[in-house]
């Protein structure tokens, strides 16, 4: 069985790969992506679209900082080539995520990377 920080560790993977089928695959059929900028996404259908969206409009790289493991639980701080910094929470049961929550700073994402300002 996959822990949650191998988990994270592949998730990161196919994230900077943009590999939007093999990052959905990761997630539990009825999982939750909370991206705390934006509405809760609900399931694995909507979770790979909502990449497949992201990855469509920009280049993401997520530089690890950390991961700290605590049993189904781990936190990924993160940084990025051109500035951004985040960190993530994912909560893993049987090897999938079944939660996620993600907190980072959308204007200066949105102004990083030259996309329009909602």
């Amino acid at each position: 069985m996959r822990t949650a920080k191998k988990t994270v560790e592949l998730w990161v993977q196919r994230f900077n790969d943009a590999d939007v089928d093999g990052i959905a695959a990761l997630y539990a059929n009825d999982a939750t992506n909370h991206q705390v900028t934006q509405e809760p996404v609900v399931g694995r259908d909507n979770i790979r679209r909502m990449f497949e969206i992201e990855f469509a409009a920009t280049k993401m790289v997520c530089i690890v900082e950390a991961i700290h493991d605590a049993g189904d639980v781990a936190a990924l701080e993160w940084s990025d080539p051109i500035g951004l910094r985040g960190c993530g929470f994912f909560t893993v049961v049987d090897g999938f995520i079944t939660f996620q929550r993600g907190y980072w700073d959308k204007l200066s994402f949105l102004r990083l990377n030259g996309l329009p300002i909602e």
